[in-house]
């Protein structure tokens, strides 16, 4: 495909949506440079956005043994174009206005699919070959924004034990938590996965007031395991993606666009001559100027073409690699981050929509800048063990939080009467705040930490969680 010789322009029309940049206020300084992030998706194809930086791809299938620009394209290409170009393209086709965060990062490319359809043993054994080849590719980041058919637990799942083992070699597993919450689902491998990053959405409806924003219906809730999910929530609608290059809606968006850039002197006569590739209604080729542009500019609005190139798109699909792209900024910024260390960072910079129920949240609002300048500053060697749940040691209860800024913690919970001086953590040489602790017995207790005396927090590294009544959410300890 070129993009060299053609009469459209790159420029956004006036149905553009903001810019993942802007819409996040993130980071300039950091683009995901030196950072390798691996996608499973259905298929891909090598964008423009993107080609340049694709260290690998690889066919489970073999349906498509390598990426060729001019070969023909398929309906299970789109998918996995878009999420990937969220989340890494440069915008080239955009003069650099639609690019990811993660626009210098590096790709490896998976695809899952068999004729279109994608099987939990594939969505398995995608996370496996990406583990297999880590070392080579370097690959510290894996995005899925694709899932399993039940939520179960994660002994039973073996895309959750593929994603815990992924974790566990020093791969950040970001993945999409659905788009059925308004159904009552709950999301499903690998994100029902308790160590995984599960990212649900908002709709800020293309506006940057943070007063405009609301919840996308992303799936919610406990897990089969009882893990609360999703812990963060990222743009989830108004976000731009390409339209797949060598496809008839490609060919109609550029004949579009050129049409609604022309002047009206020429409109009708261009009208004419791109009548078949912009599908323009029968009869409107003879209608006056004023008459065309009117159709053209409910079409593009209908189709959500945002610039020759692009349209914008809705879905925790989306969310999730926007994430990802954090995460490589947040790794370019402190290279020597863990899985645990990322996740802990993320969910204690996010910011919750008021007035909505922190159960359909998580944390909130992914703060990429704030993630990134944490980021940046850490200097604690924390590990997943580091940052884990409340565990049994030695007949002793361990308690571990990390909060670099926090002067004092303590433990107030169900099986203290909620005293918040009772169990105080102290902070060791590694910057991780631990207690250990009489276990009270078996038995189902929610606590929170007290940081610097006043500000209550659920414990950001336990995915087990229950509403405390108040709006927010208290952290559960199971003890059998």
């Amino acid at each position: 495909m070129t993009t060299a010789t053609h009469n459209h322009s790159h420029s956004l029309n006036r149905f553009a949506v903001i810019p993942t940049a802007v819409r996040l206020n993130a980071d300039p300084f950091y683009a995901g440079n030196a950072v390798t992030i691996a996608f499973l998706d259905s298929g891909f194809y090598p964008h423009p956005d993107i080609a340049d930086r694709i260290l690998a791809y690889h066919d489970l299938n073999d349906e498509q043994s390598s990426l060729d620009p001019n070969a023909p394209v398929s309906s299970w290409q789109w998918h996995g174009t878009q999420t990937s170009v969220v989340a890494a393209g440069d915008g080239q086709l955009s003069q650099g206005t639609y690019c990811g965060l993660a626009k210098k990062a590096n790709l490896v490319l998976v695809k899952v699919s068999h004729q279109g359809s994608i099987s939990e043993e594939d969505i398995a054994r995608g996370i496996e070959w990406v583990i297999a080849h880590r070392e080579q590719h370097n690959i510290r980041i894996l995005s899925i924004s694709l899932g399993g058919d039940q939520d179960v637990s994660c002994t039973r799942s073996i895309i959750d034990q593929a994603a815990e083992r992924a974790i566990e070699t020093g791969i950040t597993v970001v993945a999409a938590a659905g788009n059925s919450g308004h159904e009552g689902r709950h999301s499903l491998p690998p994100a029902n996965s308790p160590s995984v990053i599960t990212v649900g959405g908002y709709n800020d409806n293309n506006r940057l007031d943070s007063e405009s924003r609301d919840l996308y219906h992303s799936n919610f809730g406990a897990t089969a395991d009882g893990t609360l999910k999703p812990e963060i929530i990222a743009p989830a609608m108004w976000v731009a993606a390409p339209i797949l290059p060598n496809t008839g809606a490609f060919d109609r968006a550029e004949a579009l666009s050129e049409l609604a850039a022309a002047p009206d002197f020429l409109l009708p006569t261009l009208a004419r001559e791109l009548s078949d590739a912009a599908k323009l209604t029968k009869g409107l080729t003879g209608a006056g100027a004023s008459m065309i542009r009117q159709h053209v500019d409910e079409t593009l609005k209908l189709l959500k073409i945002v610039a020759a190139h692009y349209q914008h798109v809705d879905g925790t699909s989306f969310a999730a690699p926007i994430v990802a792209s954090v995460i490589a900024q947040m790794i370019e910024a402190n290279p020597r981050l863990t899985p645990g260390a990322i996740k802990d960072i993320l969910v204690s910079t996010a910011t919750r929509i008021g007035n909505v129920a922190a159960i359909r949240q998580g944390y909130g609002v992914v703060n990429a800048a704030r993630a990134v300048e944490l980021a940046r500053h850490e200097t604690h060697p924390l590990n997943v063990r580091g940052c884990s749940p409340p565990r049994m040691e030695d007949g002793r209860l361990v308690f571990v939080y990390h909060d670099d800024y926090a002067d004092h913690v303590a433990v107030a919970g169900e099986f203290n009467g909620w005293d918040h001086q009772g169990l105080p953590l102290r902070k060791d040489e590694n910057g991780l705040w631990h207690v250990e602790a009489q276990s009270p017995g078996a038995g189902r207790y929610q606590y929170k930490f007290v940081v610097n005396g006043h500000r209550w927090t659920e414990d950001p590294s336990n995915g087990m969680k229950v509403p405390d009544n108040f709006g927010g959410l208290n952290s559960l300890l199971v003890i059998e």
